[in-house]
């Protein structure tokens, strides 16, 4: 395993504050760093209406689509609870569209690191962008 990149933890650290989490009071902080080196985050956002609520990590990913990049090196992910905050399935299955299964995933508070999984340690088996490509004779 690498070493933990501490940019990519200061960066979860700071999108934390900016969670919108009025409902749940529980708020979620992402960083993800492409492979070509450049960082994006993200932060919750609930909505009173719970099922349009965005994800930390769906908002990261979508400032990294909208700048123009489309691959996912790593991730750290901090919640404000006392448990490990894992990627729901949900975004389990948005970071596979981008990233690999040993896309390293780090899990923290904001304290600092707690534990680390590979993508596919957390999305066995998934379902990607391998299952629709199509072989032509």
């Amino acid at each position: 395993m690498t070493s933990l990149d501490s940019t990519l933890f200061e960066k979860a650290r700071s999108a934390l504050n900016y969670s919108y989490s009025p409902y749940s009071h529980f708020a979620v902080g992402c960083s993800l760093k492409t492979t070509t080196g450049k960082y994006y985050t993200g932060a919750n956002i609930e909505n009173a209406s719970y099922s349009v609520t965005l994800c930390a990590e769906a908002v990261a990913i979508a400032h990294m689509i909208s700048q123009g990049e489309k691959k996912i090196a790593e991730i750290f992910v901090i919640g404000s609870g006392d448990a490990l905050c894992t990627p729901c399935g949900a975004c389990r299955q948005r970071i596979r569209e981008f990233a690999s299964d040993d896309t390293l995933i780090h899990i923290g508070d904001k304290n600092g690191h707690r534990a680390t999984f590979t993508l596919g340690e957390l999305l066995p088996h998934s379902f990607g962008p391998h299952n629709l490509e199509h072989t032509h004779d």
